[in-house]
């Protein structure tokens, strides 16, 4: 099961890169993206936290999101440490794109799978992770 999860996960990546190249972006950005799409204005530390993964590197993200004029960062005036993370005009240009390749990943992935199998799939792998999560929490 870990093979073929590394294996989907791996595959992922080499085609969000290749997906987004065009725009100066990689994988490592591509779900921040999303999140700040949906709702920006979200404090660069609680990215991490969503996406389970160290400050650091949640700041290269948001720092190459950044230097591609995508996002900027704002001084959370609540805490002087952290920083808000919102979209630029730049950035809000790539929302039907970056949909678009979320689709075609989607599609790819699930190819063959009726809607209710599709949702099971979901719902199991959402409970491994929650089992496993719960190990480092």
């Amino acid at each position: 099961m870990g093979k073929v999860i590394s294996y989907i996960y791996r595959y992922q990546r080499i085609f969000l890169d290749k997906e987004l190249e065009l725009y100066g972006i990689g994988s490592g950005q591509f779900s921040f993206m999303m999140s700040l799409l949906r709702k920006e204005g979200v404090r660069q530390e609680d990215l991490a936290k969503k996406y389970k993964m160290d400050k650091a590197t949640a700041a290269r993200a948001t720092k190459k999101l950044e230097s591609t004029g995508y996002v900027y960062r704002q001084q959370d005036p609540g805490d002087k440490k952290a920083y808000r993370v919102f979209v630029t005009e730049k950035g809000r240009s790539l929302e039907e794109k970056m949909r678009k390749i979320a689709l075609k990943w989607d599609s790819t992935v699930f190819s063959g799978f009726s809607k209710e199998e599709k949702q099971l799939q979901t719902a199991f792998l959402e409970r491994m992770e929650q089992n496993v999560s719960g190990i480092f929490e």
